[in-house]
């Protein structure tokens, strides 16, 4: 809080001296071969322009350029030795300092033609007030300049109530010194101090009653973490204090008796202090209803649902910050309109130019959309096995089984297979037994009908399809056929009742007398005669090529034991 408080602080001191910076406008050179008229060079082609640079001019103490903001007749308004526009330009920051009161930045109007749907004339604008129960509007007249192009500037009619309202005149001191101070950025230091010392002020008495706030509700609120209420007031009431005292101090000092240059100055750039706050708020808001709703999908166990919250929470976060960007940037004079149409041509550009970074967006709202996996599914996504860590804009992240990160593009991740094994509703038992040979039909029916009755007996097997039968004669015994659905969702307790099955048959065909055959293979060797060789061999390959037979002791069900070849 204090170091948003220096920030805060430091802004508005840099941005006060702003107008005092700015180099005065040069005298346009005349072109005899002009055929489009120019840009004002006072900066009065809009309602805006022309209160920001009549405030400039009165802050540089420049009363002669101040004068061109008048709408006078073109000898006394010229800008150029001192003249009675000078004068009425002095008298008019006279009346403006004892409280009258200009339009923020902000609301003044950005465009040519002004507003216009303000009930006025389409070539009169208000723009302010004089202070006190006489004082009337300021409004401004659009009329020809001096080149022959529209320019806007104060009206004959607030000239007439200037004159009537007959405030002393204020005499220039060159020096930088007036009757009231030291001179800063156009305005007297007192009132420099008094205005930002308001706002401290403001900002800090907010703070100190949210803070109270808060810490009422910590004593009234046992879980603080399970609160709904304390968590959403707990990231409103900071940037909502800092909005508050933008506020309020807007509100007073529209109508303080206090340098209209301090006043304008400090309500233009204060609102890039209200674009922070707004943005402040919105954040923080953001991340408590996320957290609120994340927390509330994660105990459903909704976990597609937290995906599509992160990306929501990522997305309107940068949209915020845009909004602000571009709240700023008009705040401090550039001109958005032309700015965000420039940037709807450079999007083209830019998506061609970032057609992959594109793609993944768009494969990430694919993700998202279709559901194809979810944080924390176990599944297979192309030759990638692991757990889904995160959903993101750009891409998304599996844990694998060796517990590493791996990072697939969304644009690729929607193009791929995904085998996703959470969503199996049950498990596929699918085994193959196989029995030795030298058994009678009898013995192997027998066999079958043992294993089928163990699928029977387990509650944990779908009954419905679950059989086992003779499928084959298999190279080294006689292969049983088991085929049914172990009816849980989990992984691991689909292993546990695999296991149990498994072992249930083994033993069932273990007391009937059946055992599991394993490959074996009985080789028979031939001799044609005393001392020739064996058949298919010559006497160089027999000792390396001959092939090598295992078979067990006693075994008799193909022919009984091999005795090796005579030397």
């Amino acid at each position: 809080m204090t170091m948003l408080l220096r920030w805060t602080f430091a802004l508005l001191v840099a941005l006060a001296a702003l107008p005092a910076m700015q180099s005065r406008a040069a005298a346009p050179e005349d072109t005899a071969e002009a055929t489009v008229p120019a840009a004002d060079p006072f900066g009065r082609d809009t309602p805006r322009g022309a209160v920001t640079g009549l405030i400039d001019a009165l802050a540089a103490q420049d009363y002669i350029r101040a004068g061109a903001y008048f709408d006078l007749p073109e000898g006394e308004a010229s800008a150029g030795a001192e003249t009675p526009a000078a004068e009425l330009a002095r008298q008019f920051q006279a009346v403006l300092d004892r409280g009258g009161t200009l339009d923020a930045f902000v609301v003044l109007s950005n465009e040519a033609t002004g507003r216009l749907d303000d009930g006025l004339p389409a070539d009169v604008e208000r723009v302010g007030a004089f202070g006190g129960e006489d004082g009337g509007p300021i409004l401004l007249a659009r009329s020809e300049g001096p080149d022959g192009a529209p320019v806007w500037r104060i009206s004959q009619e607030t000239i007439d109530d200037l004159a009537r309202l007959e405030p002393p005149a204020a005499e220039p001191d060159t020096a930088g010194e007036t009757t009231q101070g030291l001179v800063v950025a156009g305005a007297p230091l007192d009132d420099w101090a008094f205005l930002l010392g308001i706002a401290i002020a403001n900002f800090f008495a907010f703070w100190a009653i949210a803070a109270i706030i808060l810490a009422v509700m910590r004593g009234v609120i046992g879980d603080r973490e399970k609160s709904t209420l304390y968590r959403l007031t707990h990231a409103a009431l900071p940037p909502v204090s800092l909005m508050l005292a933008v506020l309020s101090f807007q509100l007073w000092a529209d109508s303080v008796a206090a340098s209209i240059v301090a006043r304008q100055t400090l309500l233009r750039y204060i609102g890039i202090v209200g674009w922070i706050a707004l943005a402040w708020f919105a954040l923080r808001l953001i991340d408590a209803v996320t957290g609120i709703a994340t927390a509330r999908m994660a105990l459903r166990e909704r976990r597609q649902a937290v995906s599509v919250i992160t990306l929501a929470r990522r997305a309107a976060k940068i949209a915020l910050l845009a909004l602000a960007i571009v709240g700023i940037l008009d705040t401090l004079g550039f001109d958005v309109t032309a700015g965000v149409a420039a940037l709807g041509i450079s999007g083209i550009a830019l998506a061609l130019g970032a057609q992959k970074t594109v793609e993944n967006l768009v494969g990430g709202v694919s993700v998202i959309a279709d559901q194809p996996l979810q944080v924390g599914d176990f599944c297979r996504v192309g030759d990638v096995v692991g757990t889904v860590e995160d959903i993101g804009m750009r891409s998304t992240r599996l844990r694998t089984l060796e517990r590493s990160i791996v990072t697939i593009p969304n644009s690729d991740l929607s193009s791929r297979e995904i085998e996703n094994f959470d969503k199996r509703d049950r498990f596929l038992f699918n085994p193959t037994i196989g029995v030795e040979y030298g058994i009678s039909a009898a013995k192997l029916r027998e066999g079958v009908e043992l294993i089928e009755q163990v699928l029977i007996d387990n509650p944990q097997v779908e009954k419905d399809g679950a059989r086992a039968r003779f499928a084959n004669f298999g190279d080294s015994s006689l292969d049983i056929e088991v085929w049914s659905y172990i009816a849980v969702p989990d992984f691991t307790e689909s292993r546990l009742v695999r296991q149990e099955l498994l072992l249930e048959i083994f033993a069932r065909l273990e007391a009937a007398g059946l055992t599991i055959a394993f490959p074996t293979r009985t080789v028979h060797l031939v001799q044609d005669g005393p001392g020739a060789p064996v058949a298919g061999a010559t006497a160089e390959t027999r000792a390396e090529d001959r092939p090598e037979t295992v078979v067990p002791a006693g075994d008799e069900r193909q022919g009984g034991p091999v005795a090796p070849p005579p030397g």
